[in-house]
């Protein structure tokens, strides 16, 4: 019985209204509404009343009944923190706090620095409180307050509403402080190393361990102290199975052929156990330990890393297991391997025996992919055509993949340097901070003026954003 993914940061509200909605569809006979009620209500009632549609939404979400999917509303709300929504405060160690920290989603490169400013300005700060002690790692001073109060340790305050222990882990401050020896503290003192929170509602929690490896969609940096406060977290029991870590470490993120996390991860569980307080708080909108393992071997596969492949596959993540993942378009590792021109990443699922079959257009892609000039010469010209009419973005998907010699390829077969679609290949070299793909496309006759449609930014503008110096400068050179 296949569930329905529950919308971001839902509300009973709307989901009563759904309810009384299918109700009333169901009486005006709309065959989906009776569809979903032969599929999901366990009895199939003559006459259907409020409390059956109610407890049909409770079970398309995945809920066994409407009183457990109304528990997951209310955990949501206690855990639900916007802190990228947090306004500039007056009060100095609050305004300091919102800035020293990353908030995922006000990222923007030197918002930290004006943390550092401020401490150089006020030395006071780091000990004005809790918070303060935790973000700066004074330590010392965190060990005074917590002998005289141990409850300060899981206490929430601050402009996120976080426990200490959070505003540790997801400090970003120059200057460093005893971070690790903080941390320790704090948790000698009771607080929870799964502490967490769930950013604008969404399911999967930002946890200590989270803010401690970094990463996501602005590749934001590690914790300065990052393995070494992972690893204390771990030892004091926190779940490896941090869904939000490994996506900000691999699908969601940069995305390097790096295996430092995983190992870490492996080593207290990773793949293994029931999942921690997390899945028990979100039950089935949170990914099964399994599930993770899945997703990380086809993220592997997607962004060509055979180094994390042999890992995962040495760990017992299944060779055909499929990731839950939009992105994966439902595909097995080494389909996603084989289309994405990884070429190593596909001999080693190959080797440890997956196999799949291509059709011809998609045979026609892996070719291009990996830039094998001999393989698509030999298809001749009418899956290129098809390919130029049906996915002209496959030029982009090579500059996303810095893969400079498939793009030197597909454009000489005709694809467009210059494709606009929300953003140009150029765009995609640029945030990833690839001189190389960079350098290909321009040679190629790429457009360094043209502007994406979603921020009407160039590509130097994007890498100025996201602090990817060096195509910043390649492009800054260009004139």
């Amino acid at each position: 019985m296949p569930v329905h993914r529950l919308p971001d940061n839902p509300s009973i509200e709307q989901l009563r209204k759904q309810a009384k909605t299918l109700l009333r569809d169901v009486r005006a006979g709309v065959p989906e509404a009776l569809g979903l009620v032969n599929e999901f209500h366990p009895r199939s009632p003559e006459t259907l009343k409020l409390s059956d549609a109610q407890l049909v939404t409770a079970r398309m979400y995945g809920f066994a009944t409407w009183p457990r999917l109304k528990e997951h509303i209310g955990t949501i709300e206690h855990y639900s923190r916007s802190p990228h929504r947090v306004a500039p405060r007056e009060e100095l160690p609050e305004e300091f706090l919102r800035l020293a920290c990353l908030t995922y989603g006000t990222d923007y490169p030197g918002r930290t620095e004006d943390a550092d400013r401020l401490l150089a300005q006020h030395p006071q700060l780091p000990t004005t409180n809790v918070f303060t002690m935790a973000a700066t790692g004074s330590a010392d001073a965190l060990a005074d307050v917590l002998a005289e109060n141990p409850g300060l340790a899981r206490t929430q305050g601050g402009p996120f509403a976080w426990e200490p222990l959070l505003y540790l882990a997801y400090a970003r401050l120059v200057t460093l402080g005893s971070y690790v020896t903080a941390a320790r503290l704090l948790l000698k003192h009771g607080a929870d190393p799964n502490t967490g929170f769930l950013w604008d509602g969404l399911p999967s929690p930002f946890t200590a361990l989270t803010g401690a490896f970094g990463g996501g969609e602005g590749h934001q940096p590690p914790h300065p102290q990052g393995l070494a406060l992972a690893r204390l977290l771990l030892e004091a029991g926190a779940d490896p199975n941090d869904s939000q870590a490994l996506y900000n470490l691999g699908l969601g993120g940069a995305c390097p052929d790096d295996t430092t996390h995983l190992e870490l991860l492996l080593e207290y569980g990773l793949g293994r156990g029931d999942g921690g307080p997390w899945h028990a708080r979100m039950g089935p909108t949170l990914q099964s330990p399994r599930q993770l393992m899945r997703d990380e071997l086809a993220t592997a596969a997607l962004r060509g890393c055979p180094r994390r492949a042999r890992l995962l596959l040495a760990h017992g993540a299944e060779v055909n297991g499929l990731g839950g993942h939009p992105a994966y378009g439902g595909r097995t590792p080494y389909e996603l391997a084989l289309l994405n021109g990884h070429t190593e990443v596909a001999e080693t699922l190959a080797a440890a025996g997956a196999s799949a079959t291509l059709d011809e257009m998609e045979a026609f892609t892996a070719a291009c992919m990996r830039a094998d000039a001999d393989a698509v010469a030999g298809f001749g010209p009418e899956p290129l055509a098809r390919a130029l009419a049906r996915s002209p973005g496959l030029i982009t998907s090579a500059a996303e993949q810095r893969k400079p010699a498939a793009v030197r390829l597909l454009a000489g077969l005709g694809f467009d340097v210059n494709l606009l679609h929300r953003s140009t290949p150029l765009h995609a070299a640029a945030w990833n901070d690839d001189v190389e793909t960079a350098r290909t496309l321009i040679e190629l006759g790429a457009d360094p003026t043209i502007k994406d449609t979603a921020y009407d930014s160039t590509p130097l503008g994007w890498a100025e954003h996201g602090g990817k110096h060096r195509v910043a400068t390649y492009l800054r050179n260009l004139g």
